[in-house]
């Protein structure tokens, strides 16, 4: 055979695969569909949060993290219900990705030449009781040059192994079928597509100029999952979050549409989980778009007022980032699949970030001083261009005319002026002290005593509708589709599980395609930081394993 293996898709998971086996010293074929472009896939695009724990930034922010409580936080998240069955795997990968995560990870990173920012986020707070849902402690690390950041050191490997003949990269080769000899995966089949030149993330050609065929010892899937195909979002969407959104906007590129789930499915592999998935609540459309129905989710802090279609105040623990599902299911139970954000210009100033590798350009770019200016007066550039570009944000100086310009996005009175004045009215008084029953008051007391919310998150506690602190804005929300939890089941070999449960020979996978692991390490809820791990563990493992194949 002219490869030892064949890895499909050249995102994450699909780079550390390949340039595992090849620092080996084992030949590699990596088919990719889209442009070189596209190299790193989804992570490119991705804010660079990694879920670590115990680590020296955390100890430095004063942060007491424990492996122990990383894996309470993870079971209470997961809800593993399937255990004989579909969960079986998953939570052995998951228990293997939190000692990862408190080991290795950072180590290896640390050596491949990531570096990650001092302040430690704290994402999905829970809002629940010790053993529920959510981190009990800030574990959201930001990667020192987001995503790019991240995909940089395993790109510059690829093209090492180019150099030295182990590797052989094919952009615009479009897997369309296995070859398979005696139930073992021999190799793969498919179309040349059009050389394409367009933007990353655009929309490419689907025009066929020729075929392949090629054969190997191993082949790895690494294709990504579900999230810009709404009909198939549609078709598994659970009864538990209600009914699925009409109106949806998407966080990733049109081409991440699960065509290798259902090749590989074909082939004999297992896809478990189908009915788990991740779904943010704060999505907002895209101003600039890159793709179709391009969107980008806010990453909040706590102190935005969230309400309903119809102006009413979500309950507790529906607070801006403590729970993305448990908000999704409320927003669904209103009949409605858009939700309101109602603050300040100094929360927005503070509490706003936007989740992206472009919508962070001092990050991205590893900019000391363009960081610095995120703590002068005035909102960030990127959420600056929202605020005057973004058909989502509603400004004006007093609650009426912040209403009627609510109204008025969405085309019909749907918001009562003085419902909405009373339950702002009633937060303002309970502003005045710092105990109070207004859990999400508490909650944002709470948060100020963690030093990184302080300084970079959080906003001082005030009243909404004190004039010093406006304007009041409005920001309507949309459900922004993201991530696949569901997936291939794979054993702890990464090795691609058919029917039977035996493993499929020569067959393995990682990343979003396989539910990072295991057919779906997270269960039912991710803690965030999460999904790129998922992604840098199931690749190392299965590089791992195919090496042991090959020997």
């Amino acid at each position: 055979m002219e490869y030892d293996t064949i890895v499909i898709g050249a995102g994450l998971a699909g780079l550390v695969a390949t340039t595992e086996i090849a620092r080996e010293g084992k030949s590699v074929l990596l088919l990719e569909q889209e442009g070189e472009q596209s190299l790193g896939g989804q992570a490119w695009w991705s804010f660079g949060g990694l879920f670590l724990v115990d680590s020296p930034e955390q100890r430095r922010m004063g942060i007491k993290d424990s492996k122990e409580l990383a894996w309470q936080d993870w079971l209470g998240t997961a809800g593993f219900d399937r255990e004989d069955d579909e969960d079986y795997w998953g939570k052995k990968w998951a228990e293997s990705y939190v000692d990862f995560a408190t080991e290795e990870k950072r180590t290896w990173l640390y050596e491949k030449g990531i570096r990650i920012f001092p302040v430690v986020g704290w994402a999905e707070r829970g809002g629940y009781l010790a053993e529920g849902h959510g981190n009990s402690v800030p574990r959201f690390h930001i990667t020192w040059g987001t995503g790019p950041g991240i995909v940089a050191p395993f790109v510059r490997d690829l093209y090492n192994y180019i150099e030295t003949g182990l590797v052989a990269y094919l952009p615009r080769h479009q897997v369309d079928q296995f070859i398979t000899e005696n139930g073992a995966v021999t190799g793969v089949a498919g179309s040349i597509l059009k050389p394409t030149t367009i933007k990353r993330g655009e929309e490419s050609s689907r025009k066929i100029i020729g075929d392949f065929r090629y054969e190997a010892e191993a082949v790895i899937v690494s294709s990504g999952g579900i999230g810009a195909n709404f009909d198939l979002i549609r078709k598994n969407w659970p009864e538990r979050l209600g009914t699925a959104p009409q109106s949806m906007i998407s966080g990733v590129p049109k081409h991440v549409d699960g065509r290798m789930l259902v090749l590989t499915e074909m082939a004999g592999g297992r896809i478990v989980n189908r009915d788990r998935m991740w779904h943010y609540t704060e999505g907002i459309k895209n101003w600039n778009p890159i793709w179709e129905n391009h969107g980008i989710r806010i990453l909040p802090g706590p102190s935005s007022m969230w309400f309903d279609a119809e102006g009413n105040r979500f309950l507790s623990p529906n607070f801006p980032g403590f729970d993305t599902l448990g908000t999704l299911r409320t927003i669904m139970a209103t009949g409605y699949d858009y939700s309101w954000f109602i603050l300040t210009q100094d929360i927005i100033e503070k509490e706003f970030a936007l989740s992206g590798s472009e919508q962070n350009p001092d990050l991205t770019e590893k900019s000391v001083r363009k960081v610095l200016q995120r703590v002068l007066p005035g909102a960030p550039g990127p959420v600056q261009a929202f605020i005057d570009n973004g058909e989502d944000f509603v400004v004006a100086d007093n609650i009426d005319n912040l209403v009627i310009g609510m109204n008025e996005l969405v085309g019909e009175k749907r918001i009562d002026i003085e419902k909405v004045r009373r339950q702002v009215e009633a937060r303002d008084r309970a502003i005045k002290n710092k105990f109070t029953k207004d859990l999400q008051i508490t909650a944002m007391h709470g948060a100020r005593h963690y030093l990184g919310d302080k300084v970079i998150r959080t906003a001082k506690p005030h009243k909404l509708l004190d004039p010093k602190n406006g304007p009041l804005i409005a920001v309507r929300l949309h459900v922004l589709s993201r991530k696949t939890l569901g997936g291939l089941q794979t054993d702890l070999s990464a090795r691609v599980l058919g029917v039977d449960g035996d493993p499929i020979d020569g067959l393995f996978a990682a990343g979003e395609v396989a539910g990072f692991g295991g057919g779906g390490m997270h269960g039912y809820r991710s803690l965030e930081g999460t999904f790129l791990g998922g992604c840098l563990f199931s690749g190392k493992i299965a590089a791992r394993s195919v090496v042991e194949k090959l020997r």
